[in-house]
């Protein structure tokens, strides 16, 4: 039970910390104004780790790679949390896999949040900054659907397709993680 409780919380905090630095990334990548109320939190949120590895880890083709790295190396972390408790890996190299992949899977569930969390924005007409945020922030994600499909009676059903496609990305996630674990009885 113990054990449970100190993957609850290092998770809680592991993911906070992952999914705050990768919507630094995306923010940056996607251009969209840190003077607003979240840019201004998820700043202060990563600022104390980003901005020292800035001066080691380049950018590269504008993209804000310790942003993007720190995230990784957060996921990394807490690989190595739950191999400390208990956790069988197929190899030493699994881990860093390992931390990949979980970086893609909040990555796809910040996508994912942020998808839903616009379109809901975008039903009750809110003015608000956050609405701003969450739209140019889905927009590059939408936008391929977006083309692919037109509007039905004035409603943009591009959300609904992109959110399945998360769906199955998840899916393909989740297995390629097992892939990377040692499960007992040939499960």
């Amino acid at each position: 039970m113990l054990e449970q409780i100190v993957l609850l919380i290092a998770g809680t905090v592991f993911g906070f910390i992952t999914l705050v630095l990768l919507a630094r990334f995306f923010m940056q990548w996607g251009r969209v104004s840190f003077r607003n109320p979240i840019g201004h939190f998820v700043i202060t949120v990563t600022d104390w780790a980003v901005m020292p590895a800035r001066r080691i880890i380049p950018g590269l083709f504008g993209l804000d790679m310790a942003s993007l790295l720190l995230a990784w190396v957060t996921q990394i972390l807490y690989v190595l949390i739950q191999i400390g408790l208990g956790l069988k890996v197929s190899s030493s190299l699994a881990i860093p896999l390992l931390g990949l992949v979980d970086l893609a899977r909040m990555a796809t569930y910040l996508v994912f949040g942020v998808v839903l969390v616009s379109v809901v924005l975008s039903w009750v007409g809110s003015r608000s900054p956050a609405a701003y945020v969450f739209d140019e922030l889905s927009r590059p994600f939408l936008a391929p659907f977006r083309r692919l499909i037109p509007p039905l009676g004035g409603i943009d059903l591009s959300p609904l397709v992109l959110l399945l496609v998360l769906q199955i990305v998840l899916l393909v996630i989740a297995r390629l993680r097992i892939s990377l674990l040692v499960l007992p009885f040939g499960f």
